[in-house]
């Protein structure tokens, strides 16, 4: 599923572009998704997420870990 949304199921929609002439082709619409690090399950992860959802808060983004001061 790499042109669908992790979260919300979000994925691509087809449909008919239509020329001044009546011309009628296929066409799709696609998703604003990336690719991001997300914990799922407890677990770090990529996965694609859509924009939408990494604006509402239903992403949530990894912990930082800092580097050692021994190393």
């Amino acid at each position: 599923m790499a042109q669908g949304c992790h979260f919300c199921g979000k994925s691509a929609v087809s449909g008919n572009r239509v020329s001044h002439a009546n011309n009628v082709t296929k066409r799709r619409w696609h998703p604003n998704v990336k690719s991001v690090r997300a914990v799922v399950d407890g677990a770090s992860r990529h996965v694609h997420a859509c924009t939408r959802c990494m604006r509402s808060g239903k992403v949530v983004k990894p912990i930082v870990r800092s580097k050692s001061a021994t190393a």
